[in-house]
């Protein structure tokens, strides 16, 4: 007489185990679960639609945790593309030698994904590098930029000055030191400057609401309100912060 094949677990057979699994890990005091789902892919930044000021969504967060993860200061991630978002944009555009329009584009997503960072003079100390080429502030300690911000400087065009004389707005390149903070928006002859450290006579670090991709002020480093705020409670500027003008 044949041997019978061996036949697959029937459904009802497959229920009774894992009625009996079920049973003793109640017993045992252990909760069965199903298996998790797998997570969702990253999305990349090397491709994808173009991205700019008024968006929102996974992919801007992606640009923005990239950012950050390359130094470029910004103001939170959470998926919606404003001001500080699209200042962190024209930083790496600036770094990296490319249109500064603020845009997610083909050539800013190649800079993402290539890990574009500026890189600091100094090699040693805590202080700030004003880049006047590139038109970027960078927090650097002992030759590593920490944090790279978008700036404004000296526009170099002609102006009035006080005393009725013409200045050209230029920002002296050299190695300086703060000595005066104000706490508070300063008045001053060309309109009030927001938290300013001065570190060239009449010449600050400040924030100011409206800080464009190229050379703007009177001779200032302009960033942002938010930036500037950074700044102060991260303990990135003070009295005696050296700021190197190059």
């Amino acid at each position: 007489m044949a041997t019978p094949r061996s036949l697959p677990a029937s459904h009802t057979t497959r229920t009774l185990l894992l009625a009996l699994a079920a049973a003793f890990a109640l017993v045992l005091g252990v909760t069965l679960t199903a298996p998790a789902a797998h997570a969702a892919a990253p999305t990349r930044v090397d491709s994808g639609p173009e991205l700019r000021r008024g968006g929102s969504g996974p992919e801007v967060a992606a640009v923005q945790e990239r950012l950050s993860e390359l130094g470029y200061w910004i103001d939170g991630v959470d998926g919606l593309f404003g001001f500080h978002t699209e200042q962190a944009v024209v930083a790496l555009q600036k770094a990296a030698g490319i249109a500064r329009d603020g845009v997610v584009g083909p050539d800013t997503r190649s800079a993402l994904a290539g890990g574009v960072r500026p890189e600091a003079t100094s090699t040693s100390g805590d202080l700030l590098e004003i880049d006047l080429d590139r038109q970027l502030l960078l927090v650097v300690s002992d030759g590593e930029v920490e944090r790279a911000l978008n700036t404004s400087t000296g526009s170099g065009q002609p102006y009035e000055a006080a005393d009725g004389g013409e200045r050209i707005a230029t920002t002296p390149t050299g190695s300086y030191t703060v000595f005066r903070e104000v706490d508070a928006w300063d008045p001053g002859p060309y309109g009030a400057l927001y938290r300013p450290m001065y570190f060239n006579g009449g010449i600050a670090v400040h924030g100011y609401p409206v800080v464009p991709p190229q050379p703007a002020s009177h001779g200032c480093a302009r960033v942002s309100l938010a930036a500037m705020d950074w700044l102060w409670e991260s303990g990135n500027i003070d009295v005696h912060t050296t700021v190197l003008v190059r």
